[in-house]
C-alpha cells in the first residue's frame, strides 16, 4: 500500500453495515432502505423510489429532477439529506418488458441517489462481496431500528436472482425492507440488496388463507452484488475498492512526473501539496511527515479521476505555468475528468437550488450549447447529462493556442441565462472560478455568456410557427371534404372555398401540398409548417399522415406526414366538455416542465385519468390494444390533456411509445415526422409503428368549425 491510501470503512456497530432510509414525500414514512455507495451516493431499488414519490410501484420512467429525502443511520446519530435520482435502471421483465404488480421476479430495479452531504459527511462505504449459496446474511427494515433485524440464508442463486430463506423465529422480511443491504458477518461485506418477499397466498378477496404446512414460509429474493456490479459498472459510479496501480505507459505519466518535479522541488512543498491533494480527493495519507515519491504522486493523478483537477486547484495560485503544464499533460490521458471534487460538489449544490422549470429545460440548453461538439440525447437524468458533458471537448473558436471553453461550462452559462438574478450570479461565479483554474481567458468565457444571453432573447422573441389547419369531413365512402386555413402567426385565415367537392386521400394530399407550397418560409424560423388536422373523435385514427400526392410524372411521392410535422386535434371533445378548458390552459402553460403518464395496462379503467385529474400531467403515452386505447385517448383529450401519443397499429408493446419517450414534449411534432420518414425508408424494419400525435395548443386559436353532429359523450 502506497502513500495515497483509500480511507477504510469506519467500524460500524456490532450488527452490520451503515444503513440508509428512503422516506416517502407524502407522509415521511419509510418507503424502503438503501446502501451507502460512495461519498455522496446511496443505492436502493427503483421501486422504493417510486413508492417514496407516490408513483406506481414499477413505473419505468425516470422520476425527473424532483427531490426526496434519505436518512443515514450512524452509530451515534441519524443525518437527513435531500436526494435526487442520479442513475435509473428501471424494473424490467426477463424479456425486457414492463413489470406488472403480479410479477414475482424481475430484473433491473436499481436507483443511485445523489444526496446533498457535506464533504466527509458520510462514512466510507462498507466492503462489498459476491453472493454465494450458503451464506448467512442479515437484513434490516428501512426504519433502521436494530430490533427489525431478520436472519436469512442464501439457499440458491438462479442467474440474476438470489433466493433467501428466513428463520422460523424472529423478524420476517416484508414491506419496508426492499433496497436494504444484505450483510454477511463472516465475509464482513454487503453481498446484495433485498428486492421482494413471497407473501402467503390469499383468497380471491385478498384475505390471507388459513395457514397450511404446504405454504411457502419466509422466502425472499435478493439482487446479488455481482449483478448490481454488472448493472452499475458501465455508469462509472463504483469506486474501485482495491487500489489499482496506474498505467505507467499512459502517455501522460512521464509529463506529469516532470511537471511535479519542477513545480514542487523540495520535500516540504511536495509533502504539503500531497497532503492537500489527499484531503481534497478523500484519500488517506501514508505519512504526516514524509512526502510520497514523485512517481507515486503522478500515479495517483492517473488513478483518481478528479485528482488532476484538484492538483491544479492547489497549484494555480502558487505557479500558474506549472498548473498549465499539469493540465496539458492530463489531456493526454483518458482518466482525468474536468472538475475537482470541490467544483463537482458545488455545481450539484447550485443546481439543487435551481427551479424545476429551469431544470426541465436542461436538455434544451445542452442541445443549444453543444451544437459544435456533440449532441447529447434527451431521456437521461441530470447527473447522466453532467457526466457526459464533463467528457466532451471544448468548442472550436480558439485559433491561437488558447484553451477552449469546455462543453460543461458552456451549458452552465446557458442554464444560468434561464435563471433569475440570484441563481444566475451563483452559476456564473462558479463558471468564472473553474475558468480561472483552467487558464481560460476571460474574454472567451464572456463570449459564451453572450451567446447564451442571445439565445434566451431569441427564444423569447421567436415568431410563432407557421401552420396549416385542415378540417376533414366525411363524404361518400373513401372521400372527404376539406376546409383549409393558414396561420402565419397572426391567426387563421381561410384559404379554401366552401363547396360540396370531395377528395380521395391522394387528392386531399395534393390540395394540402398546394397550400403548403404557397406559404413563404420564415426568415427567422426555417422549420417546416405544422399541419394540424381537425377531426371529430371518430376520425382520430384516420391515416392522413400516410396520404400521398401521387401525381403522374412527379419525382417524389409527396407523403404528408413525411414532409411535414402532422398532428391531429379534436375541438369537438373540448367543446363538449368546456368545464375542463381551464385545466387544458394550465397544463399547456407547464408543457416544458409537466409530467408524462404512460398507460400500458389494458385492464385499467379508462376513466382513471379523469378520476386522478392531475394538472401536472401534460402528456400521455398510450400502449394498449385498440379497443381500450381509443377510449383512453378520447378521455385524455376531453379532460384537457394537450399532448397524447399512441400507435394506430394493433400490436403491443408499441415501438412508437418506447421511441418517443426520449423526445422532449415540445419537440414531438418534429420527432414524429422523423419517425414516419424512417418508417418509409430503408430503416422501415427498425421503425415498425404508425404514430399518431394529438396536439392541442392552448395558445393558438382554432376557427369556429362546422362540426358534425355530437355523438354520444365520451
Amino acid at each position: 500500500m502506497g502513500w495515497f491510501r483509500p480511507i477504510e470503512a469506519s467500524p460500524g456497530d456490532e450488527t452490520g453495515p451503515r444503513l440508509a432510509s428512503v422516506r416517502r414525500t407524502s407522509d415521511d414514512k419509510t418507503a424502503g432502505a438503501g446502501l451507502l455507495l460512495g461519498v455522496d451516493t446511496v443505492l436502493t431499488c427503483a421501486h422504493v423510489v417510486n413508492d417514496a414519490l407516490g408513483r406506481a410501484l414499477f413505473e419505468p420512467r425516470p422520476p425527473g429532477p424532483g427531490e426526496l429525502f434519505v436518512e443515514v443511520k450512524g452509530v451515534r446519530k441519524t443525518d437527513r439529506y435531500a436526494a435526487r435520482v442520479a442513475h435509473w435502471i428501471a424494473p424490467r421483465t426477463h424479456e425486457g418488458g414492463p413489470v406488472r404488480n403480479d410479477d414475482r421476479e424481475w430484473l433491473g430495479d436499481l436507483a443511485v441517489l445523489r444526496i446533498d452531504a457535506p464533504p466527509a459527511g458520510l462514512p466510507a462505504p462498507d466492503r462489498r462481496a459476491a453472493m454465494v449459496p450458503g451464506q448467512k446474511v442479515r437484513a434490516w427494515h428501512g426504519s433502521g431500528h436494530r430490533a427489525t433485524l431478520a436472519d436469512l440464508r442464501v439457499v440458491a442463486l438462479d442467474g440474476p436472482v438470489g433466493y433467501l430463506d428466513g428463520k422460523a423465529t424472529g423478524m420476517a422480511v416484508g414491506p419496508g425492507y426492499s433496497g436494504g443491504p444484505l450483510w454477511c458477518e463472516e465475509d464482513g461485506a454487503v453481498v446484495g440488496l433485498v428486492a421482494a418477499h413471497f407473501m402467503p397466498p390469499c383468497d380471491p378477496g385478498g384475505e390471507p388463507l388459513p395457514h397450511s404446512p404446504q405454504h411457502l414460509v419466509r422466502r425472499s429474493w435478493a439482487i446479488p452484488w455481482q449483478r448490481i456490479e454488472a448493472e452499475l459498472r458501465p455508469l462509472d459510479v463504483l469506486a474501485d475498492e482495491d487500489e489499482t496501480p496506474a498505467d505507467r505507459d499512459d502517455p501522460a505519466f512521464g509529463m506529469l512526473v516532470a511537471a511535479i518535479s519542477d513545480a514542487l522541488p523540495s520535500a516540504y512543498s511536495l509533502g504539503d501539496a500531497a497532503r492537500q491533494l489527499a484531503l481534497a480527493c478523500g484519500a488517506g495519507q501514508g505519512s504526516p511527515v514524509s512526502p510520497p515519491p514523485i512517481e507515486e504522486f503522478a500515479a495517483f493523478l492517473l488513478r483518481d479521476r478528479r485528482a488532476v483537477a484538484a492538483f491544479t486547484e492547489i497549484l494555480r495560485p502558487r505557479n500558474a505555468m506549472a498548473a498549465d503544464r499539469v493540465l496539458v499533460a492530463g489531456r493526454l490521458s483518458e482518466v482525468p475528468l474536468l472538475l475537482s471534487p470541490r467544483e463537482h460538489r458545488r455545481l450539484h449544490q447550485l443546481l439543487r437550488n435551481v427551479g424545476r422549470s429551469v431544470l426541465e429545460r436542461f436538455p434544451e440548453a445542452v442541445r443549444e450549447a453543444t451544437k459544435r461538439v456533440a449532441a447529447v440525447s434527451d431521456g437521461a437524468t441530470l447527473d447522466v447529462l453532467l457526466d457526459r458533458l464533463e467528457k466532451l471537448s471544448g468548442d472550436g473558436h480558439s485559433d491561437d493556442g488558447e484553451v477552449r471553453v469546455p462543453a460543461l461550462l458552456r451549458v452552465v452559462e446557458y442554464v444560468a441565462a434561464l435563471c433569475p438574478a440570484p441563481r444566475q450570479a451563483e452559476l456564473r461565479l462558479w463558471s468564472d472560478s473553474v475558468a480561472v483554474r483552467l487558464g481560460i481567458p476571460g474574454a472567451a468565457l464572456r463570449e459564451r455568456r453572450s451567446d447564451a444571453q442571445d439565445w434566451v432573447r431569441m427564444r423569447r422573441g421567436t415568431p410563432r410557427r407557421q401552420r396549416v389547419l385542415v378540417q376533414l369531413g366525411r363524404a361518400e365512402r373513401g372521400r372527404h371534404r376539406l376546409r383549409i386555413w393558414c396561420d402565419e402567426g397572426t391567426g387563421p385565415r381561410q384559404v379554401s372555398v366552401d363547396s360540396d367537392a370531395s377528395y380521395t386521400g391522394s387528392q386531399a394530399a395534393r390540395e394540402l401540398l398546394r397550400v403548403l407550397e404557397s406559404l413563404s418560409p420564415s426568415d427567422r424560423d426555417g422549420g417546416r409548417p405544422l399541419v394540424e388536422v381537425l377531426v371529430d373523435r371518430a376520425d382520430l385514427n384516420l391515416p392522413v399522415d400516410e396520404w400521398a400526392a401521387q401525381v403522374p410524372g412527379e419525382v417524389v411521392p409527396g407523403v404528408l406526414g413525411v414532409e411535414f410535422p402532422l398532428v391531429v386535434h379534436c375541438p369537438e371533445l373540448l367543446r363538449q366538455h368546456e368545464r375542463f378548458l381551464p385545466d387544458w390552459h394550465e397544463r399547456w402553460r407547464h408543457l416544458d416542465s409537466g409530467e408524462t403518464l404512460f398507460v400500458t395496462d389494458p385492464s385499467q379503467d379508462p376513466h382513471q385519468i379523469y378520476y386522478e385529474g392531475r394538472l401536472d400531467t401534460v402528456r400521455v403515452s398510450i400502449d394498449v390494444p385498440p379497443g381500450p386505447r381509443d377510449a383512453i385517448v378520447q378521455i385524455c383529450l376531453a379532460v384537457g390533456i394537450p399532448v397524447v401519443v399512441w400507435d394506430r397499429g394493433r400490436g403491443t408493446p408499441s415501438h412508437v411509445t418506447k421511441h418517443m419517450a426520449d423526445v422532449a414534449t415540445r419537440e414531438l411534432p418534429d420527432g414524429v415526422r422523423v419517425y414516419r420518414a424512417n418508417a418509409r425508408g430503408s430503416r422501415a424494419p427498425e421503425f415498425p409503428g404508425r404514430p399518431v400525435l394529438a396536439w392541442a395548443d392552448a395558445d393558438r386559436t382554432v376557427p369556429r368549425l362546422h362540426l358534425s353532429e355530437p355523438q354520444e359523450s365520451a
